[in-house]
């Protein structure tokens, strides 16, 4: 590890601690030249996918894209951003667990649709209308009436 002060290569490890996650490693270090103490930050690297828009570019996984979506989505809601940040975990997660090298943005819609409509149906609508770019009030109207009668089914 390179030292931020003078730039030497040769250090020391004098604690090492996990994250509550456990998904992180810090760890205090010391400067053998400069006898500096910094801290470093070790975690393994994630083997995304990368996605494949709708008009065939391709761009690398990114979980704040789909946490951005989902606070839109359920601005002015009673839904705490814990609830947004374990969608948005578990979505990355499934899409790790698939193992495949590409993903289709449509699948990753798909999801985040399947989770709203579980946590919150005017997030889910305001979701749909943009992800399905509803042409007009009629396919809005079809959207919400499908919800209703799922909802009677259950």
């Amino acid at each position: 590890m390179k030292c931020p002060f003078c730039g030497s290569i040769e250090d020391k490890v004098i604690d090492s601690r996990a994250s509550k996650d456990g998904d992180v490693i810090r760890r205090r270090r010391e400067c053998l030249k400069c006898e500096q103490r910094f801290t470093s930050y070790e975690r393994v690297e994630d083997p995304l996918p990368m996605v494949v828009k709708k008009d065939g570019r391709r761009e690398l996984y990114d979980n704040r894209k789909i946490l951005t979506g989902l606070k839109k989505s359920c601005e002015k809601r009673p839904i705490p951003i814990e609830t947004l940040e374990a969608v948005a975990s578990s979505i990355s997660q499934k899409a790790m667990s698939l193992g495949a090298k590409e993903i289709q943005s449509s699948w990753i819609g798909e999801e985040i649709m399947s989770s709203l409509k579980d946590i919150d149906m005017v997030a889910y609508v305001r979701f749909a209308s943009v992800y399905r770019q509803f042409k007009d009030i009629n396919d809005l109207i079809d959207e919400v009436k499908t919800l209703f009668n799922a909802k009677k089914g259950k």
